[in-house]
C-alpha cells in the first residue's frame, strides 16, 4: 500500500490558503498574539480575576479577550488562576476554544503552558510529577526522556492544552546561571541534543506541540532575562559547537516550534539587539542556516531583556521584522495589537509578511489536529491525569536519576541499625516527604524545614537535634546562590555546622547540584536535581538500599568556589 504524501501536503496547503483568505487583516494580526488571561472559567471568572481582566484588557472574561482580539493562543499560569483541577482546566480550555470557534473566523487556539517538569511546573498534583531536565540528563536515557514527555503530554492534552513551551534545550555551561540551571539537561551539547530530540518525539506522540527554547541558547548567562539583558560572549565557533547542537537536533526531529531568548549574542549579531529582535539571528541563522521553517514564538514580551532599548509599541513590530511568527504576552496587548496594525498600514510591515506567519500558525493548527478536534471531555480528564501507569513510569524514571556523587564514609545505603534519622534543610514539602518515606525504615524520623536562608537560631536548633540522631540527611536548595536564594549564606553555614558535630551527615542537593561544590568536607554527597515528591521518594529508595543509584553528574562542579 502506498501513501500519496504529496497529495496530503497539497490538501493541507489548500486548507491553509482557504482559511487565510477568510481572515481580515485584524483577524490575521490577532493570530500572531498569545497572551495570558485571568480566571478558572472562560465566561464567569471569580470577581478578583474579573477585576484583573478589566485592569489589563478592559474586558471581564477570558472569553471576551479571545473574541475581541481573535487571538492565536492563550497561555495558562498558576498565578493567573487558570489551573485548579483537571476537570476545571478542561472546561476552561473548551470555553476558550468555543469563543474562538463560534464567535469569530473559526480558528482554534493554541492553548499553551510551561510544563517543563522539575523546577518549572504550572500544573501540580494531581498531575504526575516527573523529574526535570537535569535529572533526565543524569540518567542519560533517551527512552526515559521520551517517556517523561509522553506522560506529561498526555495529561496536558487531556485537559485541552495542546502546546507545551518545552523542552528547554539550553546547554548549561555556566554554573552561576540564575535562570536555567536544572532546567537544562546538562553541560554536554551531545547529551542535550540527544535528550532534546527524544522529548520532541515524546510530545509529538502525545499530540502536543513541542517548543524548543531559548534560541540561540541561554546556557552561558549570568543575568536573568526576566530582569536584565544577558550577553552570551561565545565566539561563533563555540556557539556552533555548544549552543547550536541541540537546536540542530530538534530541527532534524521536525520540532513544531522554537521559542526565542531575549539574549544578546555579539558573534551572531553585533548590533546589541536581543535575539528576539534580531533578523540576523532569527532569519539568518535559525531560518536560513539551520533550515527551520516551523513556528517561531517569542519568549514573554513582558521580560526586561526585550524591553530595555525599545518601547512596548515597537517591540512587537521589530520581532516580526526579525522573523518571529507569534508574540507572547505583550505587557499591553491592545497597544501591541494596534502597533502591528499601524505598521502594516504604514508599509513598515507588509500584509504578505503577516501572511507568512499566519500561514505557519494555521498550518501547525491543521497538522496537529486542532481544527478537527478543538474540544476535550472534562469527565475523562480526571481519569487520565495522575493515573497509576503514569505515576509508576515517573517512579521508575526517577529511580535512575538519583546520583551519589561521593560516599567516602559508606553511608549509602543507610545501616539498618541507624533507627533515628533527622531530615533537615530547605523545603517543608521535601523534608516532610522524605521523612515520611523513611518511616518504614527507621523507628524514629524527624523532619525540620530550615528554609532557604536559615538564621543562627535555626542552625543552633538543627545542630542540637543532630546530636540525638544516628544519621542526618541535609537537603540543600540553591545554597550556591548567595546573590538571590540565600543572601546570608545560611545553608552553607548549616552544612558546616552539622558536619562539624562529627555526626553522620548525608548532604543532598535537591535542586542545583552546584551546591555540592561547597560540600568538600562532607563525606557523602547526593544529587536529585529536583525536590518534588517523585524525586524525594526515589531518594528514599536509594538511601535505604531498595534501589541502586545509577545517575551520573551531567555537569561539572567547578567554577563556583
Amino acid at each position: 500500500m502506498t501513501h500519496d504524501n504529496g497529495g496530503a501536503a497539497n490538501d493541507l496547503d489548500g486548507q491553509v490558503r482557504a482559511t487565510l483568505s477568510r481572515l481580515s487583516l485584524e483577524q490575521k494580526v490577532g493570530q500572531l498574539f498569545v497572551t495570558c488571561v485571568y480566571g478558572s472559567d472562560a465566561e464567569r471568572p471569580a470577581p478578583g480575576d474579573e477585576a484583573r481582566n478589566r485592569d489589563e484588557f478592559g474586558l471581564a472574561s477570558p472569553a471576551d479577550v479571545v473574541r475581541k482580539y481573535q487571538l492565536g493562543g492563550v497561555a495558562y499560569f498558576t498565578w493567573a488562576g487558570n489551573t485548579h483541577t483537571p476537570e476545571q482546566v478542561a472546561w476552561l480550555s473548551n470555553g476558550l476554544q468555543r469563543a474562538a470557534m463560534e464567535d469569530g473566523p473559526a480558528v482554534p487556539l493554541f492553548v499553551a503552558t510551561d510544563q517543563e517538569q522539575g523546577a518549572v511546573v504550572r500544573l501540580g498534583p494531581p498531575f504526575t510529577e516527573l523529574p526535570g531536565n537535569m535529572a533526565l540528563g543524569a540518567a542519560g536515557s533517551e527512552r526515559d526522556a521520551q517517556r517523561a514527555a509522553l506522560v506529561t503530554g498526555r495529561e496536558l492534552r487531556a485537559v485541552g492544552i495542546n502546546q507545551d513551551y518545552a523542552p528547554a534545550v539550553d546547554v548549561n555551561v555556566n554554573p552561576r546561571n540564575p535562570v536555567i540551571g536544572v532546567r537544562s539537561f546538562g553541560s554536554d551539547p551531545e547529551l542535550v541534543a540527544r535528550l532534546a530530540g527524544a522529548q520532541v518525539r515524546g510530545y509529538r506522540e502525545a499530540g502536543i506541540i513541542a517548543t524548543a527554547k531559548h534560541f540561540p541558547g541561554h546556557g552561558d548567562t549570568s543575568v536573568d532575562s526576566h530582569v536584565g539583558v544577558p550577553v552570551v560572549k561565545h565566539e561563533r565557533e563555540e556557539w556552533d559547537r555548544v549552543d547550536a547542537a541541540p537546536f540542530r537536533a530538534v530541527v532534524a526531529d521536525d520540532v513544531d516550534a522554537v521559542m526565542t531568548g531575549h539574549i544578546v549574542v555579539p558573534a551572531l549579531d553585533p548590533s546589541g539587539d536581543p535575539a528576539t529582535l534580531s533578523a540576523p539571528v532569527l532569519t539568518g541563522v535559525l531560518r536560513e542556516e539551520l533550515g527551520f521553517d516551523g513556528l517561531v514564538v517569542t519568549d514573554s514580551l513582558r521580560m526586561q531583556g526585550v524591553r530595555s532599548t525599545y518601547g512596548d509599541d515597537r517591540v512587537p513590530v521589530l520581532a516580526l521584522l526579525a522573523g518571529a511568527d507569534q508574540l507572547l504576552m505583550p505587557p499591553n496587548l491592545d497597544l501591541a495589537f494596534h502597533s502591528v496594525l499601524a505598521a502594516v498600514r504604514a508599509g513598515e510591515l507588509t500584509e504578505e509578511r503577516i501572511d507568512r506567519s499566519v500561514e505557519r500558525v494555521l498550518r501547525l493548527k491543521y497538522r496537529r489536529g486542532l481544527f478537527a478536534g478543538p474540544y476535550v471531555r472534562p469527565d475523562a480528564a480526571g481519569r487520565t491525569v495522575g493515573m497509576r501507569r503514569h505515576s509508576d513510569s515517573a517512579d521508575r524514571i526517577a529511580d535512575r536519576t538519583v546520583t551519589v556523587v561521593r560516599d567516602d564514609a559508606g553511608l549509602v545505603p543507610l545501616d539498618p541499625a541507624w533507627q533515628a534519622v533527622l531530615v533537615v534543610g530547605s523545603g517543608e514539602r521535601a523534608t516532610s516527604t522524605l521523612a515520611k518515606e523513611l518511616e518504614a525504615y527507621a523507628s524514629w524520623t524527624c523532619a525540620v524545614d530550615t528554609g532557604d536562608s536559615p538564621g543562627d537560631d535555626e542552625i543552633r536548633s538543627a545542630v542540637a537535634r543532630a546530636k540525638h540522631h544516628d544519621v542526618v540527611v541535609l537537603l540543600t536548595r540553591k545554597a550556591w546562590d548567595v546573590a538571590g536564594t540565600d543572601p546570608t549564606g545560611g545553608q552553607r553555614r548549616l552544612m558546616a555546622a552539622l558536619i562539624g558535630t562529627r555526626a553522620r551527615v548525608v548532604v543532598v542537593a535537591v535542586r542545583d547540584p552546584y551546591d555540592l561544590a561547597y560540600a568538600n568536607d562532607a563525606t557523602t554527597c547526593v544529587a536529585t536535581y529536583c525536590d518534588n515528591g517523585t524525586s524525594m521518594r526515589a531518594l528514599a529508595r536509594v538511601l535505604v538500599g531498595a534501589v541502586e543509584p545509577r545517575g551520573q553528574l551531567p555537569v561539572e562542579l567547578t567554577g563556583l568556589v
